[in-house]
């Protein structure tokens, strides 16, 4: 998925270079980023360097590299390299465009390509401008958990990703939860798509759910704390956790259950269920 808008760039040496300002991916798929330049010098039978990076300075990363010998058709990419990268076009029609295999969330960013024909004078030529890569994704709930004692009162969390970042909601035994009792502990910056929610007050007996939702999806997961059981020993067991996880992709509801059992005088315990 691409953005129609195209950035060009050249200069006073006959260089110039075209890439998309913009361009959009789904994750899990691939995507190609549009690269290419025309420059005075006859490159057929010369040899050619190619260079991707994310991000600008010191602080890029390159993340693919390749050489191209005199009078050879292919451009050869290093031994190490990252096989979810690789060449599009051809740098000998003077394309350089790049395809990103199974595009992911962390691959969100600016990138750069640059052109290099050793034995010219000036003969590289980097674009300036760069093309933003946005990837976007289905909200999927990653861990729902409780925290807390029976004295200071049960915290539920909900940590979700997306993108665009996914709105969260709660929904109590009846209604949709608003006001203070909930809170997000964090929202992380948009480079990385991730928020984590928090459900005050949770109370032994009752169900809840997390649900996330952005314009490509919805998921949720629903947690339900049994109420304190009395056991023949001395003192109470606490409250038993029972985390049930619905994700509207499946038709069949998974049931995950642990009984945790603590000696007298244990402080309190709590399961967590990590969701993928």
């Amino acid at each position: 998925m691409t953005h129609p808008v195209l950035g060009a760039a050249s200069n006073d040496d006959g260089w110039s270079m075209k890439v998309q300002a913009e361009v959009r991916a789904m994750e899990g798929y691939p995507v190609v980023l549009p690269c290419s330049f025309t420059h005075p010098h006859h490159t057929l039978h010369s040899s050619l360097q190619v260079v991707w990076r994310l991000g600008h300075g010191q602080g890029s990363t390159v993340l693919y590299h390749c050489s191209s010998s005199t009078g050879a058709r292919t451009c050869q990419p290093g031994p190490q390299q990252d096989q979810r990268y690789r060449l599009e076009g051809n740098p000998r029609e003077h394309d350089l465009s790049l395809r990103i295999n199974s595009a992911a969330l962390q691959d969100n960013g600016r990138y750069y390509c640059r052109v290099e024909v050793p034995g010219h004078a000036h003969a590289s030529y980097e674009d300036k401008m760069g093309t933003r890569l946005r990837v976007e994704a289905a909200p999927r709930i990653l861990g729902l958990s409780v925290e807390g004692s029976e004295e200071a009162g049960y915290r539920a969390q909900c940590r979700v990703q997306g993108s665009p970042l996914p709105d969260v909601q709660w929904l109590g035994p009846d209604q949709l939860m608003e006001g203070s009792d909930i809170s997000p502990l964090s929202q992380e910056s948009l480079e990385q798509h991730y928020t984590t929610s928090q459900l005050r007050d949770v109370l032994p007996g009752q169900q809840y759910t997390c649900s996330a939702s952005n314009p490509l999806g919805k998921d949720q997961a629903t947690l339900y704390m049994l109420p304190p059981r009395q056991v023949q020993v001395s003192g109470e067991a606490p409250p038993l956790l029972l985390l049930l996880s619905l994700s509207l992709g499946f038709k069949v509801l998974l049931l995950l259950g642990v009984v945790v059992w603590l000696p007298q005088g244990g402080g309190p315990a709590w399961l967590r269920c990590w969701f993928k």
